[in-house]
């Protein structure tokens, strides 16, 4: 990296500043300071959403600062943060947290990294002015007062197990075979947060204790306090809740790990009977900017740079994974940290193939990644990248003002973390445009050309399934092919020239033929060819339009011996672009544009959606249409995607998940074809002329649609769009509707239980009850607090007592259509030999909770966090969007009386619509296990 910033100087980078090595400032809406005892705070006020606000605790602690034996103590310890502290004792924290409406797992977290932990409250109502004095309680006890009872610690041990458990894929057993060698025995190579069992299952308690006090200390953490907040007082708060916490004597030194450089190239090559492809990286290792110039014009500059080098590559790399004779799925660059490592980037080149053409792949992005480093990118490859980044740019500035308080909080956890600039949108703004201004593309050349530098430091990585029939090349014959790949004689990219225009020739406009007051504040447009159109002008966003349209029918229209030709039909489609545009061409042309839109056939509709700033409307308006009238075939996209699903579905048939999956869609369906997974064998059975006519017989009546508009809309200037594009769709005013073709879950009993050979021992779980149920808002309501019920229920029993479970999820649902019916749903990983004492417990408390209703506790927290979300929601295009559609596709309004429905709900309401459930007397259970 500290070749790439000699570059930027080189190249003159001096727009902004006389010299690049200018601070860029602090936001100058944040306020940061620091305590006597070493503890940063930083604070901003906020009001997205209104009367809300979140409290962070980041620490420069995680399991890089572990002993050999205390791997897993530091994630261990954050799971300790909510069983107990001084001032919460045992689960009070949480059942006080979720009184109020913040919800365990959502808004209530943790995570635990390499060399990072943070703790998160988010979404907090500020109801009281108590609330946000008890969740700095929280944090601060968090940063020194665990109360690390030794019973506790003994009862998360089962827990943390089962999360090893149900975590232990075939990914993370490749790391575990690959870190050694790629860190050549650097104490990253053994640092996973997870831990090792032995160490989890052993230690002494006390060995927790020590490890709590000598890396959880006031120098390295962060209060983050961001929301609808007056940030002078909070400020005063917080060094009077924090005055307390004591800087250790003699405190260890928090030293980061160095990643050991390599002279020779590292080849790290795994196999795994589970992973479901073949894989494939080169990671070229560099230093990453250093801390003191992270937050100067210069280190932004470099970013600003590698971003483009690598877009630009990207482009390339998607272009030619487009083309059948492609040996490569797909690839892709880009910069990060060295795999686990915070203090060592990697430019990294990625893969994945087919299994018998892995040297083959790899020559293919040898050769294309040499090919850029001889000839350089085009200017108009440049000049496309540019125009992207500035219209994203642009556009965040233009929302600033609606920035949600977890945008800024985990922006604020990465500047505590890692030294990331916290200038402001504004800052930015200004100086990514004077930047893109002035850079030129040789600066950009010679960048990608010493990221990929491979005289040292490059480090090779193969992951590939261990089956019968595939041969995996060694270390000698992979650096022979990637050697031999770079001294080709190549020739120069050339780029392809686009137009400008999508629609050359406009059609004859229609006409708006009657307008009236709409629901919830919309206008309601009739259109001359008969589309309905709705209309909802919110400025909850500051330059966003969005769209849906639906029209009944869908694949259900379909005839069942069509499933081979419409199963992937959105895919097929979306394959040849539009009008007379490639998706190539479309992509080149809608540089620097927000535009986007897309139909679909799903099973009960046709659908087209879409959105775009103001600027951009008319060009998404444009795509709507010519993807509705002007579907376009290109048969060699047609040919790689059939080439690459057909290796997607042979490399996964196998996989023990893809047999559980067919075991439950059997099992809840029997043999009907409608619901039937898609086959390796159907692919070569699809009839791509087959699937573009029952694609255009599905649009070829647009007259029954219904559109709905959200956003900063001005209606007098939307509808000579309206009349230009959506009342010229075609219109035969055919009168349709869906078929219920009878894809609902079949009645009755069933278990199926069933053993196969896995490379983790455990089973995997999932329960069903399912049956009629009316489809209204208050049986609605009534699942999810049913369903919270039961969550509650199994995370003590299942987790908290019984330590047999991670988690299990509970899915509850009432649908309308094509019945109306209800299923619930509960899924868990588990050992094997608790399986079937851990499927009883499931019975009994679906069971107990139906017929005795969920804790009066229970009841009330689920509430407030309902209500909760109800008050935020108002605030969202996204929610009054589904509101629209509801009403004017079911004649439904779900929002009228919602929140008196919710605070009237009781025990009795529950247990009376369970009660209904459970007579439906219909249970599904599905289990695999490892059969060793």
């Amino acid at each position: 990296m500290k070749k790439v910033l000699i570059c930027i100087l080189l190249m003159g980078i001096t727009a902004v500043t006389t010299t690049a090595q200018q601070q860029l400032p602090l936001d100058p809406k944040i306020k940061v300071g620091k305590l006597d005892n070493g503890l940063t705070y930083i604070l901003r006020h906020n009001e997205k959403p209104a009367g809300q606000a979140d409290f962070y605790i980041a620490q420069r602690v995680g399991s890089i600062l572990e002993n050999d034996d205390q791997q897993g103590l530091a994630h261990f310890l954050e799971h300790m943060c909510f069983n107990g502290t001084k001032h919460f004792p045992g689960k009070s924290m949480i059942n006080w947290l979720e009184s109020v409406g913040v919800k365990f797992g959502y808004n209530l977290n943790a995570y635990t990294s390499i060399d990072e932990t943070v703790y998160n409250i988010s979404n907090v109502p500020l109801k009281r002015a108590t609330i946000a004095d008890s969740c700095l309680l929280v944090l601060h006890d968090w940063s020194c007062a665990l109360t690390l009872d030794p019973k506790e610690i003994d009862a998360e041990r089962g827990v943390i197990h089962e999360e090893w458990r149900t975590r232990e894929n075939a990914q993370m057993r490749i790391l575990t075979q690959t870190l050694p060698i790629m860190y050549q025995g650097d104490k990253y190579a053994y640092r996973l947060p997870i831990g090792t069992m032995e160490v989890v299952d052993n230690f002494k308690p006390q060995v927790l204790v020590d490890y709590y006090h000598k890396w959880y200390r006031p120098d390295l953490q962060c209060i983050i306090v961001v929301g609808d907040i007056d940030v002078d007082e909070m400020e005063k708060k917080i060094r009077s809740t924090f005055a307390d916490v004591k800087m250790p004597a003699n405190a260890a030194v928090r030293e980061y790990v160095k990643v050991s450089d390599n002279k020779e190239p590292i080849v790290a090559i795994a196999t795994d009977k589970e992973l479901s492809g073949t894989s494939y990286d080169v990671f070229f290792k560099h230093d990453p900017v250093p801390m003191e110039l992270r937050n100067t014009v210069e280190g932004y500059a470099a970013d600003l740079i590698v971003n483009i080098a690598s877009s630009i590559m990207n482009e390339r790399l998607s272009e030619m994974s487009q083309k059948p004779t492609c040996p490569f799925l797909s690839a892709g660059v880009g910069d990060a940290n060295f795999l686990l490592s915070s203090n060592k980037k990697a430019f990294t080149n990625t893969l994945s193939c087919k299994d018998d053409s892995v040297l083959q792949a790899i020559r293919a992005l040898t050769v294309e990644v040499q090919r850029a480093v001889r000839y350089g990118f085009t200017e108009g490859e440049f000049d496309r990248v540019k125009a992207n980044l500035l219209s994203n740019i642009e556009s965040s500035y233009n929302e600033r003002a609606n920035v949600y308080n977890d945008s800024y909080s985990r922006e604020y956890v990465r500047h505590f973390i890692s030294g990331e600039p916290v200038p402001g949108i504004e800052k930015e703004f200004e100086v990514t445009k004077q930047l893109l201004a002035s850079l030129p593309l040789e600066a950009v050349n010679m960048t990608f050309k010493q990221l990929v530098d491979d005289t040292d430091n490059v480090v090779f990585l193969l992951s590939m399934p261990e089956k019968e029939g595939v041969v995996v090349p060694t270390k000698e014959q992979l650096l022979a092919t990637y050697n031999a790949a770079k001294a080709e004689n190549i020739e120069a990219f050339e780029d392809e020239e686009v137009a400008k225009t999508l629609i050359e020739t406009l059609p004859t406009p229609g006409k708006v033929v009657k307008e009236k007051k709409g629901k919830f504040g919309s206008t309601e447009l009739t259109l001359s060819n008969g589309i309905k159109v709705i209309v909802k002008p919110t400025d909850y966003m500051a330059d966003e339009i969005s769209f849906r349209a639906f029209s009944p029918g869908g694949s259900s229209l379909f005839d069942t011996r069509d499933i081979i030709q419409y199963s992937l039909l959105d895919q097929i489609v979306a394959l040849g672009g539009c009008g007379d545009f490639s998706n190539k061409q479309l992509s080149k042309m809608l540089a620097g544009s927000t535009a986007g839109a897309a139909t679909s056939v799903s099973g009960l509709s046709e659908n087209i959606n879409g959105g775009a700033t103001n600027k951009d409307v008319e060009k998404m308006f444009q795509l709507a249409y010519l993807k509705v009238t002007s579907p376009r075939q290109d048969k060699e996209m047609f040919q790689t995607f059939c080439q690459q699903m057909k290796n997607q579905l042979k490399q996964t048939e196998n996989l023990p998940m893809k047999a559980f999956q067919d075991s439950v869609r059997h099992t809840l369906y029997g043999d009907n074809p409608r619901v039937a997974n898609v086959k390796a064998s159907w692919i070569d059975q699809i009839d791509y002329d087959r699937v573009m006519e029952l694609y255009r017989e599905r649009f070829a009546d647009c007259s029954d649609f219904t559109f709905v508009f959200v956003g900063n809309i001005d209606i007098e200037k939307l509808k000579p769009l309206l009349c230009q594009y959506v009342a010229t769709l075609p219109s035969i005013k055919r009168k349709e509707t869906w078929r219920d073709n009878n894809t609902d879950i079949l009645p009755g009993r069933r278990a199926n239980n069933f053993e196969k050979e896995l490379e983790t021992k455990k089973s995997t779980v999932l329960y069903v009850k399912s049956g009629n149920c009316k489809a209204t808002q208050r049986n609605r309501i009534l699942m999810s607090f049913l369903s919270e019920g039961l969550n509650d229920h199994f995370l003590e029993v299942l987790r908290e007592q019984e330590g047999g479970t991670y988690g299990a999820s509970v899915h509850g649902s009432v649908s309308r259509e094509p019945k109306q019916t209800f299923s619930l749903m509960v899924q868990f990983d588990t050992d094997p030999a608790k399986r079937e004492r851990m499927i009883q417990l499931v019975e009994q408390g679906v069971k107990d909770i139906c017929l005795n209703g969920p804790k009066q506790e229970t009841i009330d927290k689920t509430r407030q966090y309902m209500l909760k979300n109800f008050d935020e929601n108002q605030k969202n295009n996204s929610y009054w969007m589904n509101q629209l559609i509801n009403w004017y596709r079911n004649g439904e309004d779900t929002m009228s009386g919602y929140k008196a429905l919710i605070e009237s709900v009781t025990v009795k309401d529950i247990v009376d619509f369970a009660k209904l459930l459970l007579k439906e007397n219909n249970e599904v259970i599905v289990s695999m296990s490892d059969n060793r």
